[in-house]
C-alpha cells in the first residue's frame, strides 16, 4: 500500500468534511498525532486504526484502501493492440490489455475465404469462450461436434474441449472471441 496516497485520501475525506485533526480524533478515537503521521504517509497504521479512521469520516473502511481509478482502469489505444497475421492469411488482434491476475482475452478474428487456422487443444476445466459472428459464415468444431454460425449468430462454449475455426462461406469472416481462461494451454496448443 501507498502510504503517501493513503494520507492525501485521509486528508482529502477529512477536507471535504471540513473536520480538522482535532475533530477527526474525536470521532475515530485515533489521537491527533497518529492522524497526522498517517496524512503525512509517515507511518503505517493497523486495519483497526484504518477503520476507525474511515468511521470517524463517515465511509467504508474499502474507501480508504481502494486503489485509485488510474490503476483500476487501463485504456489500450488501437495502435498498442497486437496484431497478428498468421500463415493461411487470417489476422488475429487481441483487443483487451493484459491485466495481471485477469484471465480474460477478447479476440477479433478475420478469415479470409476457405481459411481453417487448425485446432486448438482444450483449456482447463473451468474456461469459457464466447463467439460472435459478424460477417460472412464461420463453422466451429467443438470436440466432435459441428456448428455453422452466419453473422449475428453467437456461441458459448466451455473451452475444456478441443475446438477449431474456419471459413465456409463465399466472403471474408470476421468474429469475436472472448474468453476466460484458467491457465494457458499446453505448449503446441494449436496444431
Amino acid at each position: 500500500m501507498d502510504l503517501v496516497k493513503l494520507g492525501q485520501r485521509v486528508q482529502g475525506l477529512r477536507a471535504e468534511r471540513a473536520m480538522t485533526l482535532q475533530e477527526l480524533a474525536d470521532a475515530s478515537g485515533v489521537s491527533v498525532s497518529m492522524l497526522s503521521s498517517v496524512e503525512r504517509g509517515a507511518k503505517a497504521p493497523t486495519v483497526v486504526v484504518l477503520d476507525r479512521v474511515a468511521h470517524g469520516l463517515g465511509v467504508q473502511l474499502a474507501t480508504l484502501v481502494a486503489e485509485s481509478d488510474d490503476q483500476r482502469v487501463v485504456v489500450r489505444r488501437a495502435a498498442e493492440q497486437d496484431v497478428a497475421d498468421e500463415p493461411g492469411g487470417w489476422r488475429r488482434t487481441i483487443l483487451t490489455p493484459v491485466v495481471p491476475g485477469v484471465n480474460f482475452e477478447w479476440v477479433s478474428v478475420t478469415l479470409p475465404v476457405g481459411c481453417e487456422p487448425g485446432t486448438y487443444s482444450a483449456y482447463a476445466p473451468g474456461s469459457h469462450e464466447f463467439v460472435v459472428v459478424s460477417t460472412g459464415v464461420l463453422a466451429m468444431t467443438v470436440g466432435e461436434q459441428r456448428y455453422v454460425l452466419e453473422a449475428g449468430d453467437s456461441l458459448y462454449l466451455a473451452a475444456d474441449v478441443e475446438h477449431g475455426f474456419a471459413n465456409v462461406g463465399a466472403t471474408p469472416c470476421s468474429y469475436a472471441v472472448a474468453a476466460l481462461i484458467m491457465r494457458p494451454r499446453d505448449a503446441g496448443a494449436r496444431r
